[in-house]
C-alpha cells in the first residue's frame, strides 16, 4: 500500500475517538482537530520531512497529524499535555499503522516545560494552540539545537507576524526573535472547515530553517532583552525606547552610534543582525551614564 493510500483520521474517526474518551475540545488547550486527510498530506509535504528524520510533534491530539508525519519520518516524538489524549495515541498508532508503534514516543508534558527529549529530533511539525504558538516555537528552538527545520500551523495573522520582515507594519518581537534561529517563511493558509470544531479564523503555515550560526554572537538573553525594549514602545526612537535597558538615553545613544545605527531610528526597521550589533556594542560602552545626560 502506497503512503498516499494509507488511512488517515477523518471526521468520523475523530468524533468516534473523542466520544470514546469523553473529550470535548477546549479553547483553554486550543484544541481544534484536523479532520481532512488531504490537509494532513499537504502539511507533511510542505514540511519536507526526510525519511531518516525523527520529528518532534507538539499537541498531537487524537493523532490526525501524527499518522501523516509517521508516514514520512523514521520516528515521531509527540508531546501532549492532555493525559487521556497522550494515553490513547499509541493505541491509535497501533490501529492505523500496525508495526510502527515502536517508532512513536509520547511525552505527557506541557511543551513549555520540556527541556529533554529521547533521541535528537531534527524537525518540528505541529498544529500549535493559537494562544501559545510563538512561545512554544521559541522555547523548543532554544532548548533543542538538533531541530534544523520544520513547519508549524498557527493562527494566520500570527504566521504573518512570524515571517514578517523589517519595515512591515506587522514586524515585531516574534519576527525578530524567530530570525535569531534562522529563516521563517509563510508556507500557506489553511481554511476553517478542515477542523473540528471549526475555528473562527484561518490558520497559517510557517516553515523554518535553522541556518544561522550564533556561536560568536552575544548572549541570546541580552539580545532578546534589547528586542523586547525596542518593541515595548515601538513608536519611540531607539534612543528613547532603549534608555531603560541602557540605563540612560545618553548611553543608549552611545551604544547605537557605536553599532552604526541612527539613534532616531525605530526598532521596527532593524533586522536581527542589527540587534546583535547593539548587544555587541553595549559590551564596550561603560554602564555608568555620562554626567551630561539629557
Amino acid at each position: 500500500m502506497s503512503k498516499e493510500s494509507l488511512p488517515l483520521l477523518g471526521a468520523t474517526e475523530i468524533r468516534r475517538l473523542a466520544e470514546e474518551l469523553g473529550i470535548r475540545p477546549t479553547k483553554t488547550l486550543g484544541q481544534n482537530f484536523v479532520i481532512d486527510g488531504n490537509t494532513i498530506r499537504r502539511i507533511v509535504a510542505a514540511a519536507k520531512v526526510d525519511p531518516s528524520e525523527t520529528v518532534l510533534e507538539v499537541g498531537p491530539g487524537l493523532g490526525s497529524l501524527t499518522l501523516g508525519i509517521m508516514d514520512a519520518a523514521a520516528k515521531v516524538v509527540a508531546v501532549e499535555i492532555d493525559p487521556p489524549l497522550a494515553k490513547r495515541l499509541p493505541q491509535t498508532m497501533a490501529e492505523f499503522r500496525p508495526g510502527r508503534e515502536d517508532d512513536l514516543t509520547v511525552i505527557l508534558s506541557d511543551a513549555m516545560k520540556v527541556t529533554e527529549l529521547p533521541g535528537e529530533p531534527t524537525s518540528l511539525v505541529a498544529n500549535l494552540p493559537y494562544n501559545v504558538a510563538v512561545p512554544v516555537v521559541l522555547h523548543l528552538l532554544e532548548h533543542f539545537p538538533s531541530i534544523r527545520n520544520g513547519l508549524v500551523m498557527v493562527q494566520d495573522e500570527v504566521a504573518d507576524r512570524m515571517a514578517a520582515t523589517p519595515g512591515n507594519k506587522i514586524y515585531g518581537v516574534p519576527s525578530v526573535k524567530g530570525a535569531w534561529y534562522g529563516t521563517m517563511r509563510k508556507a500557506g493558509v489553511i481554511g476553517m472547515n478542515v477542523f473540528w470544531p471549526a475555528p473562527k479564523i484561518h490558520s497559517g503555515l510557517v516553515g523554518f530553517t535553522r541556518d544561522k550560526d550564533r556561536s560568536d554572537a552575544p548572549d541570546r538573553k541580552e539580545v532578546f532583552a534589547i528586542i523586547d525594549a525596542a518593541f515595548a514602545q515601538r513608536r519611540k526612537t531607539l534612543r528613547a525606547a532603549l534608555s531603560g535597558w541602557a540605563g540612560s538615553g545618553a548611553r543608549a545613544e552611545q551604544i547605537l552610534v557605536a553599532a552604526g545605527i541612527d539613534p532616531k531610528e525605530r526598532g521596527e526597521k532593524l533586522d536581527i543582525e542589527q540587534y546583535i550589533d547593539i548587544a555587541r556594542a553595549a559590551q564596550a560602552v561603560p554602564a555608568q551614564a555620562p554626567a551630561s545626560e539629557a
